[in-house]
């Protein structure tokens, strides 16, 4: 990261710990519903049917995305972002006294409405932070969002476990409204004094079209596989290594293991993307994603745990080449739009993803046939990877200029 100002590194701070949030929120359910699920309960004993009540969630998390760039400029991001820690635990804490079905899945698309501002307004701030090599700090960013992720099992089942399933919700919604005050404290970021006079360079419009229309379709896959095997996780580690009800912490720590591999590979991801081009980085972890898939259908006892984390490396690295995508190849003007439309296509991935997982496991009765079809979606991001450009100029920006003048090859 290029030095900057204190505020700079402040800024990051608490984007850094919205990303954990965001991600945290959205996966309080899969684990809880392991603890509300049983006969004769409020949400009844089905698995797929409480773990539905989620689809709100997801569908407002993507389709409230889009407007977030208009938003940001009316309003300032700043406002924006306090709404998010504000919005989103108040949210939560009211999930955390829903009495019956219809009150949690209220709050819970409340929540995903509210968290839908993170990624669209918190990445455009986060990458003017960031200075002119992005990389690294999208990367620690993405540990974090990746620590929310692997946070979310294993917290919810010892508060599930040892307080109830409402203290799953409340805690941490009360966590989240007590960062939004301090953010309210938190001076602004002059970004335009940040990025200095330095122009966006000149790159080539078929290849800013090439980077955008990989975006968008990686976006719309990515957005499914991530969502659906962040998910599904809890609930393959109760299948395939803890059976009983009873070991829930054992299998909120199998899952925090899992999603511990993706944070370590997002930080490295990091590193190397501001070393070399984003495509010999994307094509390597999308090769391991198919077959990773693939053997997890199969996969019984403790190898279920190396495959596992195979997929959450290869899922989680790829997120943090998508950001620096946008990061290279879109101008500032412009990024927190890309970032909504991105996010916006994105949850028609995502949305999809809790009927998808809950209607396969009722139907079929375990996770195969899941783990299955996201490895024939998981075709496409390898597509992407194949076709998105490999260009020098990415850590060279003052090169552009020269290869603006010049055809584009396959063009």
């Amino acid at each position: 990261m290029s030095p900057g100002p204190r505020e700079a590194l402040r800024q990051i701070a608490f984007i850094n710990a919205a990303h954990s949030l965001t991600h945290y929120s959205l996966l309080i359910l899969p684990t809880a519903v392991l603890a509300m699920a049983a006969p004769g309960g409020a949400f009844g004993p089905e698995y797929g049917r409480i773990l539905a009540l989620a689809t709100g969630m997801f569908v407002l998390y993507g389709l409230f995305s889009l407007p977030q760039g208009w938003l940001a400029a009316r309003f300032g991001r700043k406002p924006m972002m306090a709404a998010f820690f504000l919005g989103t635990g108040a949210s939560l804490a009211l999930a955390g006294l829903a009495p019956g079905p219809l009150a949690l899945a209220l709050a819970l698309a409340a929540a995903g409405l509210f968290a839908a501002i993170y990624h669209p307004i918190g990445t455009a701030m986060l990458v003017e932070a960031a200075g002119d090599r992005p990389g690294r700090v999208i990367g620690v960013n993405g540990v974090f969002g990746n620590f929310g992720v692997a946070l979310a099992p294993v917290v919810t089942a010892f508060l599930a476990n040892r307080f109830g399933w409402q203290t799953a919700f409340i805690v941490p919604g009360l966590l989240c409204i007590g960062l939004g005050l301090l953010w309210l404290r938190t001076p602004a970021l002059d970004a335009a004094r940040l990025r200095g006079a330095r122009p966006f360079p000149p790159i080539p419009p078929a290849l800013v079209r090439r980077a955008v229309t990989v975006l968008l379709l990686i976006a719309v896959v990515s957005g499914l596989v991530f969502n659906a095997f962040t998910l599904l996780i809890p609930k393959l580690m109760q299948e395939r290594l803890a059976g009983s009800a009873g070991l829930l912490p054992l299998i909120g720590l199998c899952a925090f293991a899992v999603t511990l591999c993706g944070a370590l590979t997002q930080f490295t991801v990091g590193r190397l993307i501001d070393r070399t081009t984003l495509k010999r980085v994307f094509l390597p972890i999308s090769l391991l994603l198919v077959p990773a898939l693939a053997g997890l259908s199969f996969a019984e006892g403790w190898l279920v745990l190396p495959l596992a984390a195979v997929v959450a490396a290869s899922v989680f690295g790829q997120v943090t080449v998508n950001e620096t995508m946008t990061a290279r190849y879109i101008s500032p003007e412009v990024r927190a739009r890309m970032y909504s439309v991105r996010f916006f296509v994105g949850f028609l991935g995502s949305a999809a993803a809790p009927p998808l997982v809950g209607f396969l496991h009722d139907r079929t009765g375990n996770l195969a046939a899941v783990t299955l079809v996201l490895a024939a979606f998981a075709f496409v991001t390898l597509g992407c990877a194949l076709f998105f450009p490999d260009r020098p100029e990415e850590l060279r920006p003052e090169l552009w200029a020269r290869a603006a003048a010049l055809p584009v090859p396959g063009e």
